[in-house]
């Protein structure tokens, strides 16, 4: 009797040692966790359609608290401050559990943007706007993190379920707003903060199982992060660059230079939709694609048809310039998963680090590149612009060479959980 015991608390004691741990990973860490992507992804569309709430609600916090068109502005840069925040808000999750800041990040965005309607000042909304800034970077630094881990060797289909989560938002959330307001009233629509609640203990449930702790890494620094990225952070925001000429023509004067030819409204608001739905479309096929055929290729792809696509479309008319206009949407907007996908599979052991980095580089670019635009517009006219800026996205071509090579491959080493 005393030695079946003794066999059995060795082969309990064997099976504890052998079991995965957080530095251990199991055999299903190359498995594609569906149910966890979709979870994060979901979590993703609802967290963006909260702060989306500013934009369309702006006329009427103008009207309530007499605000000026400087005091305006100043609520949207308060709101994109943080993001310069993001490297050290990876390193934070880094050393601490991006779990819990992907758990949290949708209620403490939601909370702020559900009281815009409530605040009795100007000063109140400028502090909801910076707490709702810095919900936002907690969220998306660490979000792509667990998303790669989610989803073992096919990352880059797992960062295309990620941002259509994010592109479909920018789509619903103003509608969403001027809905939830036209229903309950700017002061009384605040209860909608309860959905937040809802999608974070939808992500408690589908996170609790993964070893997202990092208790044991060591701290890295931001600058030997940097370091050690520069290899695929340098061209890439040698490509983000190029390639936010021509967002920053879409994004912030689609519709008008649609009115300008058209002069009809409708089809100038019908075409920034297409485009971003085209958007939607874009990301959720590129990433994918990109687990097949390489990054560094599915980025050369989206940079070549691009330009030619935006080019095309300021020259052509009637259908054939929408035709175009789903063509730029697809391959401009898709270039994102696939980047993602690539900072994360060269991150090391600083991977929310490498992604603020990453995010913050690509806001920077954004932030600056939009002003050049609308002062080349004022000089040159917005259709040279449209040409002259369509061209510049051909520079970020030879960055994509500069890229190191591809590990995205399915004879590729699973990845570990620590990673």
């Amino acid at each position: 009797m005393y030695n079946i015991t003794a066999r059995f608390k060795n082969t309990i004691q064997t099976s504890a040692n052998t079991s995965p741990t957080p530095t251990q990973p199991s055999s299903s860490d190359a498995r594609f966790n569906l149910q966890g992507v979709l979870a994060v992804s979901i979590a993703h569309f609802i967290h963006d359609v909260y702060s989306a709430f500013l934009a369309p609600l702006l006329p009427l916090l103008i009207e309530k608290l007499s605000l000026n068109l400087t005091q305006a502005g100043l609520l949207s840069t308060v709101m994109q401050l943080p993001a310069l925040l993001n490297p050290w808000i990876g390193a934070l999750a880094d050393r601490i559990s991006v779990r819990w800041f992907l758990v949290l990040a949708p209620s403490l965005t939601a909370i702020p943007m559900s009281l815009i309607g409530v605040a009795p000042t100007f000063s109140v909304l400028l502090v909801l706007m910076l707490f709702a800034g810095i919900s936002v970077s907690i969220f998306h630094v660490p979000a792509p993190v667990v998303v790669a881990r989610m989803a073992g060797q096919r990352k880059g289909l797992g960062m295309s379920f990620f941002m259509v989560g994010g592109e479909a938002a920018r789509a619903a959330g103003p509608m969403a707003a001027v809905s939830l307001v036209a229903l309950m009233g700017l002061e009384g629509f605040y209860p909608v903060m309860g959905v937040s609640f809802i999608c974070s203990v939808l992500l408690y449930v589908n996170t609790r199982d993964l070893p997202v702790t990092s208790a044991k890494r060591t701290p890295v620094p931001i600058l030997q992060t940097w370091r050690d990225m520069r290899a695929v952070l340098k061209p890439i925001t040698g490509i983000l660059i190029a390639r936010g000429f021509m967002h920053g023509c879409m994004a912030s004067f689609l519709p008008t230079f649609i009115l300008m030819n058209s002069k009809n409204l409708w089809l100038a608001g019908a075409g920034l939709t297409i485009y971003e739905t085209a958007g939607v479309a874009g990301v959720m096929v590129a990433g994918a694609l990109s687990d097949r055929l390489g990054r560094r290729r599915m980025l050369g792809l989206s940079l070549v048809g691009a330009p030619a696509s935006l080019m095309a479309f300021v020259w052509v008319d009637g259908w054939a310039a929408y035709a175009m206009l789903v063509l730029t949407g697809f391959t401009l907007l898709s270039t994102t998963p696939v980047m993602l996908a690539l900072v994360q599979e060269n991150a090391g052991t600083s991977p929310s680090a490498a992604n603020g980095l990453f995010m913050m580089i690509s806001f920077l670019a954004r932030s600056a590149v939009v002003v050049i635009v609308g002062m080349a517009a004022d000089v040159i006219g917005l259709k040279t612009t449209f040409i002259i800026f369509a061209l510049i996205g051909f520079i970020g071509l030879p960055f994509v060479f500069q890229l190191p090579d591809d590990k995205s491959s399915p004879k590729a080493p699973a990845p570990s959980a620590g990673d």
